[in-house]
């Protein structure tokens, strides 16, 4: 695998890189209008004629997934040979960002191109939250749904559902439908926090009217156990929180009655989820459509299912990563078996950086290792250095992108909403996506270059610009003890010269004053809506 040259930017291998402006930039430009338009039009390169239609797109996003975790990112405790093949396939990012160190930000940025630290109740959400994204607004799904295709979320939601109250046992709604999904399979929240049940379209899967379903986050039932109090039934134990309503064995967040039917058996959730994305894939071959494949691994609780058991040494979180790359090889041998993949983008990213320990006892931390699952990055999810939101990032598609090559591109997973509107021959509608620069270029390796700046968010905010990183001045605690992670808060600022201090190790503030005015000032007009 062929090796970046910088941080700053650049694709290897990957011959002269045309430039905004230049000839062979805009031959790629009308080439790619052509395509999209009638069909008849080629590539750049000329490899073959190009479809009468637009690509379809699949989006694998993972949970919890570090810079770290995974084969083609340096990881040796775990194999992963389906992403491995996914990237020896096309174009390895290292320089792509989650919009924030914690799951439901990031993905209301992905799926709506404004970060989510402008709009008040993006934070961690509990189960029983409403839907966060107002029905009507522009976003990702409904920009590709106007443009024809037809679209599906399957897995992990965690963006609210309905409104305040939600009736588990009726009509679910608001939630993806409202906001552009034709189809949906999900995971209410994540797999720690209750309900702990399917819904698909608007209704909870399997469920018995004689046995309606209550959830709270305020109190416990009565009569029903939780984790506290007989910890004698669990068979994973918490390690900090996660001691209430008992599902499966497994203790988690909030309080649950009623649905025994439809609680879901986690070590089933990787199979149930991947056989409903490659139906979805399986249904809507004749025409394009858009996956958003949200897998619950490698999140919390992880109980890979028994054929994983020992497939790493790193016990169950990095049994999980290969249940990952297992759920990775089924999509892409959907994609073969139905003769999809030259027709297809494929893009596999994760939502924040790494944790080990985040609330069970699942020896990840004793069967570590040398196992970095952060690589060679400062921090974690929940923090602000790096490791929070440098994610891997991995584009495919054949004859389109060249294979197996590497970009240092500067990247945003908010970006996904404008780049994937000009895939699909759309523009973005004035005053939505405020936050999403059209990336599409670099992201199908015809730049090195992408954004000059992004904004990284972990409670604090830092700005990064080229090889230069700013991180605003923070009163909150330096660590998360629980999951014994830097979180990178200093009432004094910080700046990082990333290009030879990738680990974020030496403060270099006091010796460019100027430069940590500048950047200040220019986080300030971002935060002020500028760009």
């Amino acid at each position: 695998m062929a090796k970046a040259n910088s941080v700053s930017g650049g694709i290897q291998g990957a011959g002269p890189v045309p430039q905004a402006g230049d000839a062979a930039w805009y031959r790629f430009r009308m080439d790619r209008r052509q395509f999209l338009a009638a069909g008849l039009g080629a590539l750049a390169n000329g490899a073959r004629a190009a479809a009468a239609r637009p690509p379809s797109i699949v989006l694998i996003y993972a949970d919890d997934v570090g810079y770290g975790d995974i084969g083609c990112y340096g990881a040796a405790g775990v194999k992963t040979p389906n992403l491995d093949r996914l990237a020896g396939g096309g174009l390895r990012f290292t320089n792509v960002h989650a919009s924030s160190a914690t799951c439901t930000p990031s993905r209301y940025s992905l799926l709506t191109g404004e970060y989510a630290w402008r709009h008040k109740g993006t934070g961690i959400l509990p189960g029983d939250a409403p839907l966060i994204i107002e029905p009507g607004r522009t976003t990702l799904p409904s920009l590709l749904k106007d443009a024809g295709y037809r679209t599906g979320a399957v897995g992990k939601w965690h963006l609210g559902l309905g409104r305040d109250n939600v009736d588990w046992n009726g009509e679910i709604a608001p939630g993806p439908l409202d906001i552009g999904f034709d189809y949906c399979f999900l995971i209410p929240a994540t797999g720690d926090r209750v309900p702990c049940v399917f819904v698909e379209n608007r209704r909870v899967v399997g469920l018995d009217p004689a046995d309606p379903i209550r959830v709270s986050y305020a109190e416990k039932f009565p009569g029903e156990l939780t984790g506290k109090e007989h910890p004698e039934l669990l068979k994973m134990l918490p390690s900090h929180g996660h001691d209430q309503a008992i599902v499966n064995g497994v203790s988690r967040i909030g309080y649950m009655t009623g649905g025994k039917s439809a609680l879901w058996v986690d070590e089933n959730i990787a199979d149930t989820l991947t056989r409903k994305a490659t139906g979805f894939i399986e249904s809507h071959k004749a025409q394009p459509f858009f996956l958003y494949f949200a897998t619950h691994d490698i999140h919390v609780p992880r109980l890979p299912d028994p054929r994983f058991a020992g497939r790493s040494s790193m016990g169950p979180r990095g049994d999980a990563i290969a249940e990952l790359d297992w759920s990775v090889g089924e999509i892409l041998a959907c994609l073969d078996r139905n003769r999809l993949a030259q027709d297809t983008l494929v893009i596999f990213s994760s939502d924040n950086g790494p944790v080990v320990d985040d609330g069970y006892r699942d020896q990840a931390v004793e069967k570590l290792g040398s196992h970095k699952p952060a690589g060679p990055l400062r921090g974690g999810k929940y923090s602000i250095f790096d490791g929070g939101t440098r994610v891997p990032m991995i584009a495919r598609w054949p004859g389109h992108i060249a294979a197996d090559r590497m970009s240092a591109a500067l990247i945003s997973q908010v970006d996904l909403l404008a780049a994937f509107a000009d895939l699909a021959g759309r523009r973005v509608p004035a005053g939505a996506a405020p936050d999403s620069t059209d990336v599409l270029p670099a992201l199908l390796g015809r730049s090195g270059k992408a954004r000059h700046s992004l904004v990284e968010h972990a409670g604090a905010l830092g700005l990064v610009e080229g090889d230069w990183k700013y991180i605003e001045p923070g009163d909150g605690p330096r660590m998360n003890h629980n999951t014994n992670t830097e979180l990178g808060n200093d009432p004094a600022p910080q700046l990082y010269n990333l290009s030879n201090d990738l680990g974020e190790t030496h403060n270099l503030a006091a010796q460019f004053p100027e430069r940590v005015k500048a950047m200040a000032a220019a986080l300030e007009r971002i935060k002020a809506g500028g760009h």
